[in-house]
């Protein structure tokens, strides 16, 4: 395991002391939770940044757009039948 030193403002690090007491764990494990709360967050941020520039990437091309349409137009019909209940209010038979 590699080994970081890093400054935190007087503050910050009595902060971190209280709550490292509070939980019951070193402030190392904090910090190491922290981090990869954070990295974790912004991977996804990214993630979903990239999604989203691929869809309106993607909803800006009309050929595209109408081709995901008429496929969502083709399975409309089976979606509704899932739907369909008995009409004498039992799900079973």
């Amino acid at each position: 395991m590699s080994t970081l030193s890093l400054r935190i403002p007087d503050d910050l690090d009595k902060q971190l002391e209280e709550e490292a007491s509070r939980e019951n764990k070193s402030r190392s494990e904090l910090v190491r939770y922290a981090v990869a709360d954070y990295l974790t967050r912004k991977e996804k941020e990214r993630f979903l940044g990239d999604f989203v520039a691929e869809a309106r990437a993607g909803y800006a091309n009309t050929e595209l757009r109408q081709d995901a349409q008429a496929i969502a137009d083709d399975f409309l019909p089976v979606e509704n039948e899932a739907l369909d209940t008995p009409t004498d209010g039992k799900w079973w038979k």
